[in-house]
């Protein structure tokens, strides 16, 4: 997530409120991501690599991640340059990423649809970050809540 967090810095997460309202696109949560992805790079469904993984494992890893909602429940997503392109839209106003367009899934023109119930993760860091372009959109269920602020080091503490 550099340069929004730095490794080894510190978030507080609200873990209520997805019990009243829909994550939204721009958030940044904690989830628990496919089982594999903690070890690798693993999709749950054969897809082109010109594509994201449009599915993850069924299986839901231990782990807890940190990354940002591009899409959500029925979006198409496609990405250039490093930006998600939802809905036949590209992103371009995202002051809070480092920008890639040199890394192998910063361009993967061939969109995929989000299933219903399911949000697509992508790390601000995007020609570093393994993400759902790597191992599929999340289900609700294991995003376990909203990153707000950042309490450690004192240095960085602030809002998200």
């Amino acid at each position: 997530m550099e340069p929004t967090l730095d490794v080894g810095q510190r978030v507080l997460v609200n873990r209520f409120i997805y019990h009243f309202e829909d994550p939204s696109i721009g958030d940044v949560v904690v989830f628990h991501p496919p089982a594999g992805a903690d070890q690798g790079t693993v999709c749950g469904a054969p897809h082109s690599h010109k594509e994201a993984c449009p599915k993850p494992t069924p299986q839901e890893s231990s782990q807890n991640f940190i990354k940002r909602i591009v899409a959500g429940p029925g979006d198409t997503l496609a990405v250039r340059n490093g930006h998600p392109v939802v809905n036949g839209v590209e992103k371009t106003d995202e002051p809070y990423i480092r920008p890639s367009t040199t890394c192998a899934v910063c361009n993967l023109p061939k969109a995929i649809k989000i299933p219903p119930g399911y949000y697509f993760m992508m790390g601000d860091n995007r020609g570093e970050s393994d993400d759902s372009r790597f191992w599929g959109p999340v289900p609700r269920s294991w995003i376990i809540g909203k990153a707000f602020a950042t309490y450690w080091p004192p240095d960085r503490i602030g809002i998200l």
